[in-house]
C-alpha cells in the first residue's frame, strides 16, 4: 500500500445506558492510503457513523487507536486534533449543514478562513471550488435559493476546498434522488482523482461501493471486506 493517511488499530467502541452496555465496534482495524477510496457499507444502527467519527477524531473510542503520520489522534488535546481536523480532514454528511445565512462563497471559503488565510484569497479559492463542482453562477445564492443538490455540492466543496488529504463521509446523498446522487458521486470521485485525496465514504448505495477501489461491510462491530464485488471504475 502507498503512503498511509490514517490507520486505525484495535479500535473499539461501547456505549452505556444505565446497567446496559452495547459493544458497537470491536478491534476494527484499517488502514487508507493516499488517494484511495474505500466504501463501507452496513445496515443503519450498525456503527458506521461511528467509525466515521473515530476516524476523524470526533468521538474517543474505548479502546484502541487512529494513527495520522503515525501519531495517535488520541494522545492529542482537543485543541490540536481541531487544528488537525482543518489542516487534513474534510467532512461531508447527509444533511449539508451550510450556514444559511451565508452565500455558497462564503460558507465554502470559511475552513480558508478558519485556516488564516485572507477574504480575497480564501474567496477566490471558494469560487474555484464552486466552479469545479458546476455552481460557478451560484456563488451569491445563499442554501435556501439552492436546489437539494445544489447544496451538497456546495457541501463538498466546502469540504474539499482546502484540499486534506482525507474525506470522510456519511450518507452524503441520502436524501437526494438518484440523478442527483449520481452526480455528487461523480464530482468527489473526479475531485479525489485530481487532488488525490483519499475517500472513505459510508454508504448503503452498493452501486457506489462497486466503484470504489476496496469495500467493506460492517457487523457485529467487525469489518469484513467485499471480495466478491467487481469494481465498475
Amino acid at each position: 500500500m502507498n503512503e498511509l493517511v490514517l490507520e486505525a488499530k484495535n479500535l473499539k467502541k461501547t456505549f452505556h445506558d444505565a446497567d446496559l452496555s452495547v459493544d458497537v465496534l470491536t478491534n476494527v482495524d484499517l488502514k487508507v492510503g493516499k488517494g484511495e477510496q474505500i466504501a463501507i457499507v452496513g445496515s443503519s444502527g450498525s456503527g458506521k457513523s461511528t467509525l466515521l467519527h473515530l476516524l476523524g477524531g470526533l468521538d474517543d473510542p474505548s479502546a484502541g487507536e487512529v494513527l495520522a503520520g503515525g501519531k495517535s489522534l488520541f494522545d492529542m488535546n482537543a485543541a490540536k486534533r481541531g487544528i488537525w481536523r482543518n489542516k487534513t480532514l474534510g467532512f461531508v454528511y447527509q444533511f449539508h449543514h451550510l450556514l444559511p445565512e451565508f452565500t455558497a462563497l462564503e460558507n465554502v471559503a470559511m475552513p480558508l478562513l478558519i485556516r488564516g488565510l485572507s477574504v480575497a484569497d480564501a474567496q477566490e479559492q471558494a469560487a474555484d471550488m464552486l466552479d469545479r463542482v458546476g455552481l460557478k453562477q451560484r456563488l451569491k445564492h445563499k442554501p435556501g435559493e439552492l436546489s437539494g443538490g445544489e447544496r451538497q455540492r456546495a457541501a463538498v466543496a466546502r469540504a474539499l476546498v482546502t484540499k486534506p488529504q482525507c474525506l470522510l463521509a456519511d450518507e452524503p446523498t441520502g436524501n437526494l434522488d438518484q440523478h442527483t446522487a449520481q452526480h455528487v458521486y461523480e464530482t468527489m470521485l473526479a475531485l479525489n482523482t485530481e487532488i488525490q485525496t483519499s475517500l472513505v465514504i459510508v454508504t448503503h448505495d452498493i452501486h457506489l461501493a462497486q466503484k470504489m477501489d476496496r469495500s467493506f461491510t460492517l457487523n457485529n462491530g467487525q469489518l469484513e471486506a467485499i471480495d466478491t464485488m467487481v469494481n465498475d471504475k
